[in-house]
């Protein structure tokens, strides 16, 4: 039985760096297809060519609809999926207020089932087809979490979070033992199986002692083939809050360094605050940095600095960082993402915020010869965006010029009602029913 399938359409990929390149950067079809054979991108080119080359594929002709590779959120919390758009509060505030609490439900196996299987289905009716997760210190939500995803068929990475100083809760912390021994069992369980990938995950530097930094340092170094995921320099009085707990570190990084946990495959969420020494180290190790915008501006947190750190090099994702960040869509993100840059004279190209949302993405979590984007050997990770999802963005995108004009105005007013199918390792996933409200 042949099982080649034919994906039919607008097509989108990147030849390189639109930050670097220009929106030359990208490859663009009118009419194009994708190929895809046992769950990998066999081949993309124009419609005609490629179905003449594969006259027993199984077709499916999205029309004018643009076919691109699913999106990545860089940076989330699944935890906090109920508590999303909790009113008022800054970021230390929030935590205690909001977030903690919701956490403690976590020890209980069922909740977080409940709440892992929610999000991956909201993550999917958005187009996103693999996230970077926080889960809280409980086992439980981490075998949860990638039970879902397992179960779904999704690339995901995740990881216990750790907390054992007593700036945190007493429900919520653990200890530099604890942290890791239960990371190194849950790493050894699912690092590597299917598509599933663990993260070091010590929330940050202000809900750790020296001696769990320095544990799970240790535990990374012990394997190195791990990612690590932590907060940087988030907000003016949280690296005020650092520098009172670590007073003889250099600045907020150092308190990682320090202790191991500073390297490539460091992923670094936010970091809009940063002193020129902590640029500068980053940039040396090549680390990741992870823009949250839309959590950023909901927290008030800051402007992050995309068009000068992306100049002097740096790598880059884009994340919802759901919940504080005020939508699980990624088109939501990469909308903030381009009013941020307003605010800071560097607007983002439609090319930069689909290939940060994609590509970028996958750079800063180390896969992007996985997935991110639509060429030969990747995994078919896919996303179909319906460019006239509503009459509003309709309106504007018939009198676009090229597939730029058409595609912005999904980016900036788009939401899961532009999303027309989703593809995980080629296969088209179920989505729920789309609104009919305008």
């Amino acid at each position: 039985m042949n099982s080649d399938i034919l994906l039919l359409g607008q097509t989108l990929s990147f030849a390189a760096d639109p930050f670097q390149q220009g929106p030359e950067a990208a490859q663009i079809h009118a009419r194009g297809a994708v190929l895809i054979r046992d769950g990998l991108i066999m081949e993309t080119g124009p419609a005609d060519d490629l179905r003449a080359a594969y006259p027993q594929a199984v077709v499916t002709d999205h029309g004018d609809a643009l076919i691109m590779a699913g999106f990545i959120d860089a940076h989330v919390h699944y935890p906090q999926t109920a508590m999303i758009a909790s009113w008022g509060k800054r970021l230390i505030d929030w935590l205690n207020h909001y977030t903690f609490p919701e956490e403690q439900q976590f020890a209980d196996p069922a909740y977080a089932a409940e709440i892992a299987g929610r999000y991956l289905d909201l993550t999917l009716a958005n187009g996103t087809t693999s996230v970077v997760s926080f889960c809280t210190i409980h086992p439980a939500s981490v075998e949860a979490f990638f039970g879902a995803a397992q179960q779904r068929g999704q690339r995901v990475v995740a990881g216990k979070t750790c907390m054992d100083r007593d700036t945190a809760p007493d429900f919520l912390r653990d200890t530099a033992q604890s942290a890791y021994d239960d990371s190194k069992a849950l790493l050894e369980k699912w690092h590597g199986t299917d598509r599933l990938s663990y993260a070091i995950t010590p929330r940050f530097s202000p809900t750790s002692t020296p001696d769990q930094l320095a544990a799970l340092g240790a535990l990374w170094a012990e394997h190195p083939d791990c990612l690590m995921q932590t907060h940087l320099s988030e907000q003016v009085d949280e690296i005020a809050w650092v520098k009172s707990l670590y007073p003889e570190a250099r600045d907020y990084l150092d308190t990682y360094e320090e202790h191991g946990l500073l390297r490539p495959g460091g992923m670094y969420g936010h970091a809009i605050h940063l002193e020129d020494r902590e640029k500068d180290r980053l940039l040396e190790v090549d680390a990741a940095l992870v823009h949250c915008p839309t959590s950023n501006t909901f927290i008030g947190s800051g402007l992050f600095d995309m068009g000068g750190l992306m100049a002097d090099g740096h790598r880059i994702g884009l994340a919802t960082d759901t919940g504080g960040g005020s939508s699980f869509s990624m088109l939501r993100t990469m909308a903030a993402a381009y009013e941020i840059g307003q605010l800071r004279h560097r607007p983002l190209h439609p090319s930069e915020l689909l290939w940060l949302a994609t590509t970028g993405s996958a750079r800063a979590i180390r896969m992007e010869d996985k997935i991110g984007n639509l060429a030969p050997g990747m995994e078919a990770d896919i996303v179909v965006l319906d460019l006239a999802s509503t009459p509003a963005i309709a309106q504007r995108s018939a009198r676009a010029e090229d597939l730029w004009e058409a595609v912005f105005p999904t980016i900036m007013m788009g939401d899961d009602r532009a999303i027309s199918a989703v593809y995980l390792a080629g296969q088209r996933t179920h989505l729920p029913p789309k609104s009919i409200t305008q």
